[in-house]
């Protein structure tokens, strides 16, 4: 038994190392074996073994920069490493109440093809779920070239309360259903492993690798769409709570017994920020005409409809409430809003910033940089590509220690 224990912690001690070393040639583009072994603090002799079985494994290759090959005179050209770009092809889908946005990647992350798919409505059953994902990744594959049978893994982005360690939905405003095994009803319907979390999540993933949150250990993304939504990054780690229902900032409550939320409970954040939010006041003040176009009451707001007005005006301040709470909470270096309604300034203009700085805690320091990132569902897609090549990587590690073992 303690043989056996021994062995187990010696293995489970050679996947980190292998984990951190890839990750170090990823993070990095190109890098050098000895300046691996200084970032990581693993001896080069551990360093060398490690970055061989890599490559044995097709996850990197051997790379001489062009420079290094035009100005060496004499000796072997200082050799760097990088992560393989065809090891795999990678998929990632952020699915709206419009459309399932596809994006294929190689192990790079370079983009190959874009794809969209129409949703058959905005709330559907697991089982139609299942067959949109499968049909826009048949349709993204073919549009490149290639098939189902050539992607190696796909991350899939979902609103709602996702356990992402599980792949189960608690719930969705996308699905007709709770409690869904939805990991296990891809995992039968598709040929590759599939990685799912909440799209606010996999947002905070893109703007880790791509976007604004590069090199910001602890920072914080709240997406407004149909819904808002927050993806938390802390020590460069997404947190997920217990269940993988934290960070729901959007079901954070601002009124008691208030608005109703598609959630089912009242009083929720989202109920007065969400586009069907200020859609349905809309419809609720309106006089006999339906509201169906944010744009449109956006226009008239500006144009000085009193009506529109106090409709826009409620959820800035409904929203400074909120963001207050998220930075006296966690106090991030930098706060990034992002998601369609960043079109509309109303949610980041002037009076509703004032309104942040007035309900933070004062102390003689700075507040946290607050950045407005107008990303769209292609971006979000690429967030979830992005977790699912960490998975793809994690799960072909994990094997190359089964086979040491």
């Amino acid at each position: 038994m303690v043989q056996n224990t021994r062995i187990s912690l010696a293995n489970e001690q050679r996947e980190s190392g292998r984990q951190q070393v890839f990750d170090s040639i990823r993070q990095a583009g190109r890098i050098a074996r000895i300046d691996i072994a200084r970032e990581t603090n693993v001896s080069p002799a551990t360093v060398t073994a490690i970055t061989s079985e890599l490559m044995s494994a097709g996850l990197i290759e051997e790379f001489t920069p062009e420079v290094e090959r035009k100005g060496a005179k004499r000796g072997r050209p200082r050799v760097a490493l990088k992560v393989r770009g065809d090891a795999h092809l990678i998929a990632g889908i952020k699915i709206s109440d419009r459309s399932a946005t596809v994006i294929l990647v190689d192990f790079e992350g370079n983009t190959l093809g874009e794809y969209d798919e129409p949703v058959p409505g905005p709330i559907m059953s697991p089982e139609e779920l299942v067959r949109l994902v499968g049909q826009s990744l048949e349709g993204a594959s073919a549009s490149i070239g290639k098939t189902l049978a050539d992607i190696s893994g796909v991350g899939l982005g979902l609103a709602g309360l996702i356990n992402a360690n599980k792949n189960f939905v608690h719930w969705s405003p996308s699905l007709d259903a709770r409690n869904v095994e939805l990991g296990k009803m891809l995992d039968a319907h598709l040929p590759f492993p599939v990685f799912m979390d909440n799209d606010a999540n996999l947002v905070a993933k893109a703007e880790q690798l791509f976007g604004d949150g590069r090199h910001v250990s602890d920072f914080i993304v709240i997406t407004i769409e149909q819904g808002v939504g927050m993806g938390i990054v802390i020590d460069d780690q997404i947190y997920r709570g217990e269940r993988g229902c934290g960070a729901e900032f959007g079901h954070t409550k601002v009124q008691l017994d208030g608005a109703l939320c598609r959630c089912g409970q009242r009083g929720c954040l989202e109920a007065y920020v969400g586009d069907y939010a200020l859609l349905r006041e809309a419809n609720i003040r309106g006089e006999g005409s339906a509201q169906d176009d944010l744009a449109v009451l956006y226009s008239r707001a500006k144009t000085g409809d009193a009506m529109a007005q106090s409709i826009f005006d409620r959820a800035g301040r409904m929203f400074a409430m909120g963001l207050a709470n998220v930075i006296n909470i966690f106090d991030p270096e930098l706060l990034i809003l992002s998601g369609e309604q960043m079109a509309f300034d109303f949610l980041y203009a002037d009076a509703v910033l004032d309104r942040v700085k007035a309900s933070v805690v004062q102390v003689d320091a700075a507040l946290p940089e607050i950045k407005v990132h107008k990303w769209g569902d292609l971006m979000w897609a690429k967030g979830a590509a992005a977790y699912a090549m960490e998975g793809v990587t994690a799960l072909t590690i994990r094997q190359l220690a089964a086979n040491a073992s």
